[in-house]
């Protein structure tokens, strides 16, 4: 009788502890993963915990990682966007193009803003009004934007004429390169966005279930164009920290396969394709897990035509796990 007693005592703990182990790797499964390949990187290579690596790791995800945070929103809505990269070639030429014919870099600064704005707004429309799929529409997107930049740019790369524009992306605070403080700085109000505002409340509630928001009386058509108008907003960001990095853009290879790397980005920070469900700090975290990975291959002397291998099949697996839970 006693032993029967403490074997159902054992039960409800083992229970108990195996729930709090699947609640803990679901919420913090990729924080977890960071650590993990955070660690083995410090092992196979010494130069790994430089801090001079160390930050020329943020330096290089800066771009995708606010790329990443706008497609974040766009997927927990439950679309995609695949015009990033072609949004983002646009949007630099025609910011050098208007930073070379006046002068001002505010004005430079205020043409980003407004062109990639509204080719977000364009896919919002196409996908809220339209009734398109978000890939297709975006898909289309991604074709003509980058096919305007090349026409405008002639096929070429462009440079820009006022010196000031480079202090942009490479400038520091104190050891933090401004591409590395907007990044954060980004994160935060993105972050802030999506889990303390209504604005954020709403799109997760037509990731969820649409039909559902729309019978809560929730805008959805609105918060769509909002979605990607803002995606569209974080690029012209990402796009004005590459173009002033080298001060120039090429319109043929400049944000070539940023869509994979920040849809990479996101799925590994667990937002799910489906939509509806995710995190900003997973996607923060995602980001870093790319940026060490890519590190630790060149670092290691691996052929860089391998990366998107890598990345493809980091893809793969990380939908197999949400697709387990």
């Amino acid at each position: 009788m006693a032993n029967t007693k403490m074997v159902k005592e054992q039960k409800p703990q083992m229970s108990t502890i195996k729930g709090r182990l699947s609640w803990l790797w679901s919420e913090y499964s990729v924080i977890i993963a960071f650590i993990i390949i955070f660690i083995a990187a410090s092992v196979l290579s010494p130069r790994f915990l430089d801090m001079n690596n160390q930050l020329n790791i943020l330096m290089q995800v800066s771009i995708i990682g606010i790329v990443a945070l706008g497609m974040t929103i766009v997927m927990l809505s439950g679309g995609i966007d695949l015009s990033v990269g072609s949004v983002l070639v646009l949007v630099g030429v025609v910011t050098v193009l208007a930073l070379n014919a006046t002068g001002s870099i505010w004005i430079a600064l205020l043409t980003a803003f407004i062109v990639g704005s509204f080719a977000g707004f364009l896919n919002g429309v196409m996908v809220a009004k339209g009734r398109i799929a978000s890939f297709i529409a975006t898909l289309g997107m991604m074709a003509a934007a980058r096919s305007i930049a090349l026409y405008i740019a002639e096929g070429g790369s462009i440079s820009g004429e006022v010196s000031g524009f480079t202090a942009i992306a490479n400038n520091n605070l104190w050891i933090f390169d401004y591409p590395i403080l907007i990044f954060l700085i980004m994160t935060i109000l993105v972050y802030i966005l999506m889990h303390k505002t209504r604005f954020g409340r709403h799109v997760y509630a037509i990731g969820s279930n649409e039909k559902a928001a729309l019978l809560s009386a929730i805008r959805v058509d609105r918060i769509k164009i909002g979605v990607y108008s803002l995606a569209g907003l974080l690029v012209s960001i990402a796009a004005i920290i590459e173009t002033s990095r080298l001060n120039s853009i090429s319109s043929s290879s400049s944000g070539v396969q940023y869509e994979l790397d920040a849809i990479a980005a996101v799925i590994i920070g667990g937002t799910r394709m489906t939509g509806g469900r995710g995190k900003i700090i997973g996607t923060f975290f995602g980001v870093l897990i790319l940026g060490i990975l890519n590190n630790m291959m060149n670092l290691m002397n691996v052929s860089p035509h391998l990366q998107g291998f890598v990345k493809g099949l980091i893809i793969i697996i990380a939908v197999v796990f949400q697709k387990r839970e």
